[in-house]
C-alpha cells in the first residue's frame, strides 16, 4: 500500500500501472453505456456489496444457524476471538472498496446524465 512503511519499488511502480488501467475500464466504459449506465451499474455494484457485507455470517433462512454461530463465538477463547475480527476484517476491505466505487459510479453517472 502506498504511503505505508513497508511499501517497496513495486509499489511505486505498479499503482501508475493500475490507475492507469483503471482509468481506461473506466473510460470504455463510459463509452459503451453513457452516463445512465454507470448510474445504473453503480447501483448494481452497490446492491451486490450492501448484500455481501449484511450475510458476512452466513445466509440462511434458518435463524437457528445463525444462533448457533454466535454461541460459538462466544465460546471462542478471547485470541480466537481476535483472530476472527482479524479475518472478517481483511475479507470485508475489498467490499468497503466495492461500495466506494459504486457511491462513486452513481454520483458521477446520475449525477452528470441530469445535469447535462
Amino acid at each position: 500500500m502506498l504511503g505505508c512503511m513497508g511499501s517497496s519499488k513495486w509499489d511505486y511502480i505498479l499503482f501508475p500501472v493500475i490507475a492507469a488501467l483503471a482509468i481506461g475500464v473506466f473510460y470504455g466504459a463510459l463509452r459503451l453505456v453513457g452516463f445512465f449506465g454507470m448510474g445504473v451499474l453503480g447501483l448494481v455494484i452497490g446492491f451486490i456489496a450492501v448484500r455481501m457485507d449484511l450475510e458476512r455470517d452466513g445466509a440462511s433462512s434458518d435463524p437457528s444457524a445463525l444462533a448457533e454461530q454466535f454461541k460459538a463465538r462466544e465460546r471462542m477463547s478471547r485470541s480466537e476471538r481476535a483472530d476472527f475480527h482479524a479475518a472478517q476484517a481483511f475479507r470485508l476491505k475489498p467490499l468497503f472498496i466495492a461500495q466506494v466505487v459504486a457511491a462513486g459510479f452513481v454520483i458521477f453517472g446520475f449525477g452528470l446524465h441530469f445535469l447535462l
